[in-house]
């Protein structure tokens, strides 16, 4: 996370991860604006090129070659990345309506969400068809029918609607990729056939008749069967129909025609036009909101009309970043004018393409070189991404748009005051806690809603107090989510020891700002924490909010449990199994996330692991006879296991090949990227018997590892172990092992031996 002394005075939203807004993320990285803040909202980490997409399906491209890792981008931007869907705007209260996650306030936003296939318009079409668009949930569509494709036997029909270029190129790099999957797997070519669908009377409308004629026969060299002038109106399972009573047996139809704008635009009250789009002016503003930009597909810029093409989407990205820039400042956007004609490169699936540009033409192989050039050239700006230097300076008031505002900036970093001067004021707490809703308990007698010095708790009869306490900093952007992370990391101890979770009191650091902006940090970050303390039935009682330079939290859990059935650390026994809950690798993950050399679905597979409870896998594992268990964190798996072999007197076996390991995380250990708290973790190497032996294991360095929200580590009887992990597996813990057996304790003072 970049880390700066600006107090934040002007949000931008960025709705959508299209190739306009990867634009203005780089411009902004390489020329930030003080007192601006980014944040992209994306439901995907990595955005597909359209560019490149056919020859990933082509199978000329891998996955990440082809993507843009929106994660690593946004780090590099120092914008917040949330990984979520916008599916409304609120132009009233000035806020974002995203489907899993609090709203989102802005000052201004851009919109660069593509198009939306609209086929609910044609019957059959939503449950039989593959829609090509939205573009970034292709991948996972496009590898379904490849598995399809590749286990079906006999023959195999396949067709696209759509005959523009996107679906040309399509078919063909489709055909170009099954075809050669037969001939891998022994099976004929042959007995895939292809058909192409269009209610227009030409290939390829937008285009020269050159480009039209050279498709038309490469189409027909290839045997792909055309039908023009005939619009699809049905669609049944393995059925097409067309209005003039055509009807055809298909096993795959994919859809790349009839694309608009999403349902959710037309509650904006924004100007629309037929087809859902958002009516903009050349200044890339919307024709209904100044303060509402869009780009890509989804615009149409109404005195400049132009195809729906990822080349505008991308030459769209300098003026949009200037134009927000310039907004943000107070300073009129400036007009943009696009190109009257522009340069086409359309592949035909067999590393052979043709170009063109107006009524110029060009094909051969040569062009596809120079189309993969181009491309590479263009990602390679996006992923390859150059390291930063960090800059402090006095702030900067020229986006504050009031005097009251520039003041508040001035003082959120000057001349701080401390101890209780250092709090965040009452006004701002008291609305944004506000709206959150923590649950009731009946043995709370006073909590966070009652205006006292403390809270007050009541114990049942029969049970003990379990008290532990977690604070750390962000190591990500998004508040909401680190809140959520938070929370479930300080519940962990207390799940680990059987307890029942019965209150929070959160103790959280929010960077100076102005009060608008700590408001909302301060809202987002505990509505995460509250939804993770309410699913586990604990309430949050209260807490303190200080100011600091950077994001931190924590909370202080008291649980409740029965003193007859505590799990401990002192609980192993020998011939029990060793069963670990969860993946490790979040200290390398998140390290390598800071140098942007993590990937962002590495890093979604983390965030995911460490906001699931711990709650179902401890009570589980206490059902199979579990005495002794903690939750893996800090000091790694091996510093937890070690705690746990002193106080009950054996020692331990650990199986290096079966501990689970997040994605990502043997790569970025074995480029030497490791957390700052690794050193002090690898002085438990004098607990391993003949550790010299192991240092070259690529597993070895994952052992010292320390974790944030980790899984629960615990030993069950050998002859309830296996199901003990079923049982995990299906209640949610998927990567659940046995990583090893406690053995009684020998005559060496190292507790640990490992294995392969």
């Amino acid at each position: 996370m970049k880390v700066t002394e600006q107090p934040v005075l002007r949000d931008i939203v960025l709705i959508g991860g299209g190739h306009s807004h990867v634009g203005v993320l780089k411009r902004f990285a390489m020329k930030p604006v003080p007192g601006v803040r980014l944040t992209l909202i994306c439901r995907d980490t990595h955005t597909p090129y359209s560019g490149m997409l056919p020859g990933y399906v082509a199978g000329h491209y891998s996955y990440d070659e082809c993507h843009i890792d929106l994660s690593n981008l946004a780090e590099f931007a120092g914008a917040r990345f949330y990984r979520d869907e916008a599916i409304g705007l609120d132009r009233t209260n000035r806020r974002i309506i995203c489907r899993g996650r609090p709203p989102v306030p802005y000052d201004l936003v851009s919109i660069n969400i593509g198009s939306t296939p609209r086929v609910n318009e044609v019957p059959g079409a939503s449950e039989h068809a593959v829609p090509v668009k939205p573009i970034h949930g292709f991948n996972a569509r496009w590898l379904n029918l490849l598995e399809r494709a590749q286990t079906h036997e006999g023959p195999m029909s396949i067709g696209v609607v759509g005959a523009g270029a996107g679906g040309v190129e399509l078919l063909l790099a489709m055909q170009y990729r099954l075809q050669n999957e037969y001939r891998a797997r022994g099976k004929d070519p042959k007995q895939l056939s292809f058909h192409l669908f269009d209610q227009a009377p030409e290939l390829l409308p937008t285009h020269n008749d050159k480009v039209r004629k050279a498709f038309e026969a490469t189409l027909r060299k290839r045997n792909v069967h055309i039908h023009l002038g005939s619009a699809v109106n049905q669609l049944e399972a393995g059925h097409l129909g067309t209005e003039t009573g055509q009807s055809f047996d298909l096993d795959e139809i994919l859809w790349v025609t009839r694309a608009g704008g999403p349902e959710w635009l037309r509650n904006t009250g924004l100007d629309l036009d037929e087809g859902g789009f958002i009516r903009c002016r050349d200044t890339l503003q919307t024709e209904s909101d100044d303060d509402v930009f869009a780009a890509g597909d989804i615009a149409n810029v109404v005195d400049h009309p132009r195809e729906k093409a990822g080349v505008f989407a991308v030459r769209q990205g300098p003026p949009l970043a200037d134009n927000l820039r310039r907004r943000a400042l107070g300073k009129e956007p400036k007009p943009f004018q696009p190109q009257k004609d522009w340069l086409a490169l359309i592949s035909t699936g067999d590393k052979y393409a043709i170009a063109s540009r107006g009524d110029r033409f060009f094909k051969g192989r040569l062009v596809w070189r120079w189309k993969d050039w181009i491309d590479r050239r263009f990602m390679k700006k996006f992923n390859d991404l150059p390291p930063m230097e960090e800059s402090s300076t006095l702030p900067d008031t020229a986006a504050a748009q009031n005097p009251e505002e520039a003041s508040q900036a001035i003082s959120a970093v000057a001349m701080r005051c401390g101890g209780c001067g250092a709090k965040v004021g009452s006004t701002v707490l008291s609305r944004a806690l506000g709206e959150l809703r923590p649950i009731e308990r009946d043995d709370i007698l006073v909590g966070l809603h009652a205006p006292d010095d403390a809270a007050v708790l009541k114990v049942p009869p029969g049970k003990a107090v379990v008290h532990t306490v977690d604070f750390f900093r962000a190591f990500i952007d998004d508040p909401y989510v680190f809140g959520k992370v938070a929370a479930n990391h300080s519940l962990g101890d207390c799940f680990a020891m059987g307890a029942e979770a019965q209150s929070a009191t959160a103790v959280a650091t929010v960077p100076y700002g102005i009060e608008s902006k700590v408001e909302d940090v301060v809202f987002q970050m505990m509505s995460g924490a509250v939804e993770v303390l309410n699913e586990a039935g604990c309430a949050l009682v209260g807490g303190h909010t200080g100011e600091g330079r950077e994001l931190a939290l924590g909370f202080a859990v008291n649980g409740l449990i029965d003193p007859n059935e505590v799990m401990s650390k002192g609980g192993l026994k020998a011939g029990d199994k060793l069963i670990l809950t969860k993946a490790i690798g979040t200290g390398t993950l998140f390290a390598a996330h800071a140098r942007l050399a993590a990937r962002g679905r590495w890093i979604d597979a983390a965030l995911e692991s460490m906001v699931q409870s711990n709650l179902e896998a401890a009570r589980c594992l206490r059902r199979y006879g579990a005495q002794a268990c903690t939750d893996v964190t800090g000091f790694g798996l091996l510093g937890h296991l070690v705690e746990m072999t002193r106080p009950s007197g054996v020692d331990a076996i650990l199986n290096l090949s079966a501990i689970p390991i997040l994605p990502g995380a043997a790569e970025t250990a074995a480029e030497g990227i490791l957390s700052s708290l690794q050193p002090a973790n690898i002085r438990l190497r004098r607990g391993i018997k003949d550790q010299d032996r192991w240092v070259d294991h690529p597993q070895y360095p994952l052992i010292f590892d320390p974790q944030t929200a980790g899984g629960l580590l615990a030993s069950v009887p050998a002859d309830k172990a296996d199901a003990c992990v079923a049982e995990l597996r299906a209640l949610g813990y998927p990567v659940t092992a046995i990583i090893g057996e406690v053995t009684p304790q020998g005559d060496a003072i190292e507790p640990i031996t490992l294995r392969d």
